[in-house]
């Protein structure tokens, strides 16, 4: 289902705060598999995302009448899913493991480009690669190509500036790129 467009958002968000139960199906299906994605990139466990999720937009359901648009929807409905996710790593004692080749297909309920036109040596790949980063630079690549979120929208939701995300995110592809480029002393001695 595609997000509603800024004017039909406010719209549909009083309506489901008025308990409009077309409305909230509208809300929960444009954003409950981007938050899925996301939760589930970040902890590698789809179970566990589900329930996160779950969870998060029970608490959207609980504080929607007080929620005034102001265009940040994505990044409000973002942060209660990540603090959720905090909240429950921190119940566990452990910290968010990486992604499993597994969690790479599927993600936000559809086809991905990686679904699509990798194979899965590459998808594996690009799971090591995905590992290596730091997890500044994982969460940079996780909201915006998993969660599919603006750089305006990470910018709110992380409340940091446009232009440093881009850089981070240009880092960040940078270092993705260099760890999925073959070694060049490997196919130099193996001939290839």
């Amino acid at each position: 289902m595609d997000t509603p467009t800024p004017e039909s958002l406010a719209e549909t968000l009083a309506a489901a705060a008025e308990g409009d139960q077309v409305a909230w199906r509208v809300i929960v299906d444009a954003y409950a598999p981007r938050v899925f994605g996301l939760i589930r990139a970040q902890c590698g466990d789809p179970e566990l995302a589900e329930e996160i999720v779950q969870s998060a937009f029970c608490t959207v359901a609980q504080k929607i009448s007080g929620y005034k648009e102001f265009g940040r929807f994505d990044a409000w409905v973002f942060r209660i899913a990540m603090n959720r996710l905090r909240d429950e790593m921190r119940r566990r004692k452990r910290q968010a493991t990486p992604m499993e080749e597994a969690s790479l297909v599927g993600l936000g309920g559809g086809e991905t480009a990686a679904e699509s036109s990798l194979e899965p040596v590459e998808l594996q790949a690009l799971d090591a690669a995905l590992a290596e980063l730091s997890e500044a630079d994982r969460q940079i690549i996780d909201l915006r190509h998993v969660g599919g979120m603006s750089f305006r929208q990470i910018s709110e939701f992380l409340e940091e500036p446009v232009g440093t995300l881009l850089a981070r995110h240009h880092r960040a592809l940078k270092k993705l790129k260099e760890a999925l480029q073959p070694d060049p002393k490997i196919s130099r001695k193996g001939g290839v």
